[in-house]
């Protein structure tokens, strides 16, 4: 497979042009830097699949109406704890950073927030929320529901999505704990990046569109993500879906709107953000002592295999996280190129300090 050329860029460097590129596409200025926020967080986690590259795939569809650019993102609470958020078919990430926001501030006074979002899109991925909300000191389990990929346990149609669920906890005396999945095997972006690189697929990733297992990512592409574990991994997908879109007033099912053969139209995505102030079950020094003892347990594991240790869910990608602001983020050059370019069509327009 041929090396993509990369170039190193800064963090504080990489949200400014996803800020300006989505502004040029008609997004506010705050929703835009939410927005950024989130996939560069993805991008220096090493989600790269769910990173700056979205901005271009975002921005394809605000230019057809199937994001709609100047959204009223509207929050109610309907319990001290609990609140609907109506995303008006706006900017995914940028729903979520409001979702999240009005999950702390419930979850700082009651000690609990939940927040039922509806009429959004793909949010990205969950990780970086969940990082968002354990280094504010919340424990967090954040989902959402997805266009159809999954076939039901014994069904040759695909009737369910990707649902990815994630959680989040806090650690004062050092990293957090983050898992951030999806039912199938694999992200369906890993079977895309196999094509594009024109690389085979490992078996037990997906099925054709007929329902038979394949190694060909074109045909996978065409057919149905395998969920992990198989039913198992039906009944959480069916589950996350009960959570985030029949809960939350949104689309589910085969009433979710697909982003590639329908681009235009409005996908009413829902997510689901559980926060919890951790401060209220326990002070910060010994929710510390025993998150590193809990850490210290699984660490001292003996390996299977000796050269692969033994790690806690989230340790790689927030490495990676800890590389990326001390040595920059290697980004494709090609991506980068086309972030400047739509960036630089904003700068043409808008004075730099008023963004």
């Amino acid at each position: 497979m041929q090396d993509i050329e990369k170039t190193t860029i800064s963090e504080s460097e990489l949200h400014r042009l996803a800020t300006l590129a989505l502004c040029g596409f008609g997004v506010a200025e705050a929703a835009a830097a939410d927005a950024a926020k989130v996939l560069v967080l993805a991008e220096m986690m090493g989600i790269t699949t769910h990173g700056a590259s979205r901005v271009a795939q975002y921005g394809s569809r605000l230019r057809i109406g199937g994001i709609k650019p100047d959204a009223a993102i509207v929050a109610t609470r309907v319990a001290p704890a609990l609140a609907t958020l109506d995303g008006d078919n706006g900017l995914g990430p940028a729903i979520g950073m409001a979702a999240l926001t009005e999950a702390m501030d419930m979850a700082r006074d009651a000690g609990i927030g939940a927040v039922f979002v509806r009429h959004s899109n793909h949010f990205g991925p969950i990780a970086p929320y969940a990082l968002l909300a354990a280094e504010a000191g919340f424990a967090s389990f954040i989902a959402s529901n997805a266009s159809t990929t999954i076939a039901p346990t014994g069904g040759a149609e695909a009737k369910l999505g990707n649902n990815p669920l994630g959680f989040g906890f806090p650690n004062p005396a050092g990293h957090p704990v983050i898992l951030d999945m999806a039912m199938s095997v694999v992200a369906r972006g890993k079977i895309r990046d196999a094509e594009t690189a024109g690389q085979p697929i490992p078996e037990g990733w997906g099925t054709d569109a007929d329902g038979r297992p394949t190694t060909d990512p074109t045909a996978a592409l065409k057919g149905f993500l395998l969920p992990m574990g198989g039913y198992k991994g039906y009944g959480l997908s069916l589950c996350v879906d009960l959570m985030t879109g029949m809960l939350s007033n949104a689309a589910y099912l085969t009433h979710v709107k697909s982003w590639s053969s329908e681009p235009e139209a409005a996908q009413n995505l829902g997510h689901s953000f559980i926060l919890i102030d951790t401060s209220r079950l326990m002070p910060a020094a010994e929710l510390g002592e025993r998150m590193e003892d809990f850490g210290t347990i699984l660490h001292e594991t003996q390996p299977s295999d000796p050269a692969v240790l033994v790690q806690l869910p989230g340790e790689r990608e927030l490495k990676r996280l800890r590389q990326a602001r001390e040595t920059g983020i290697s980004l494709p050059t090609a991506v980068l190129a086309n972030l400047r370019d739509l960036a630089a069509v904003t700068e043409s327009f808008s004075p730099k300090e008023n963004v």
